[in-house]
């Protein structure tokens, strides 16, 4: 057996400086900081509990539901069929929620942007409104439209586009203005106007990355209209809510298992339409 090479370590230091000095100001900063949130973090976590025996008895207490729920049992055929529909339901309630967010967001997204809106009072009240919409969560939205229209899937659907149009108009601002501008340049340049430079310019460029956006919101709203059925916003949700009220957890988990194989669907759907659209080189990086 050989042995082990001897390391130079004058060299390494030579090449290697700032591993061997001492600390600055900032990289002490940044421990401290780091330090600090630790801290934080373990003693918050102490007063809510994960230190003592509460957070243990609750462990073994989901082990206990856990094994109630097993096997996953809908009841009868009747059930099956109810469940179903009511998870066809709530995807027709994302789908409409989420395709309407994304049509209305558009024209909110290109007065936000810098590349296109020069107004700089029309960027800022865009951009607050947004700001404004994003700020309300999803469950409330939808508490709101149940109030305005009625339970039922119309408030959930309407629900889901109001808090997507917020999400929706800041990413779409964001991907027109990353676009390039040498496309909306020469369209000018050309006798086009600006409409035209985004029309022609703009937006088949960035086509592809607010469709994979759409996509993404869409199996993520397929769980929130689960979530917001709970409340009375249609789909399967209420069922669940109910099963788990009478402590039918068989029907839990078999619900439960409905969504996730519904969510599993959308996201290989999804998966083959972002690479059909963005292109083999996008898909195999995703």
């Amino acid at each position: 057996m050989t042995g082990r090479p001897k390391i130079d370590l004058a060299a390494v230091r030579s090449r290697h400086p700032h591993h061997f000095g001492r600390m600055d100001r900032a990289q002490i900063t940044a421990a401290a900081v780091a330090a600090a949130a630790l801290a934080l973090l373990i003693y918050g976590m102490g007063e809510l509990g994960f230190f003592g025996g509460t957070f243990l008895a609750g462990l073994r207490r989901l082990g206990e539901i856990l094994g109630l729920m097993l096997p996953p049992d809908p009841g009868n055929w009747a059930h099956v069929r109810i469940f179903v529909m009511a998870l066809l339901e709530t995807v027709a309630i994302a789908l409409l929620g989420t395709l309407s967010a994304a049509v209305l967001a558009v024209p909110l997204a290109l007065l936000a942007a810098r590349n296109v809106t020069t107004a700089r009072l029309v960027r800022f009240l865009s951009r607050r409104s947004l700001d404004t919409i994003r700020s309300v969560d999803i469950l409330v939205w939808a508490l709101i439209w149940i109030n305005v229209v009625g339970l039922g899937p119309f408030a959930g659907a309407l629900a889901i586009m109001t808090s997507d149009i917020g999400s929706f108009g800041k990413l779409f601002s964001e991907a027109i203005e990353a676009a390039d501008r040498r496309p909306v340049e020469g369209i000018v340049s050309t006798g086009g106007g600006r409409i035209l430079g985004v029309r022609f310019g703009i937006l088949p460029e960035v086509f592809p990355v607010l469709a994979s956006q759409i996509l993404y919101y869409f199996e993520s709203n397929t769980r929130s209209a689960t979530i917001i059925g709970i409340v009375g916003a249609g789909g399967i949700g209420l069922h669940l809510a109910e099963a788990i009220r009478t402590l039918e957890l068989p029907q839990v988990s078999f619900i439960i298992l409905l969504i996730l194989a519904a969510v599993a669907a959308i996201d290989f759907v999804s998966s083959q339409l972002r690479f059909a659209m963005i292109g083999p080189r996008a898909g195999t990086a995703t």
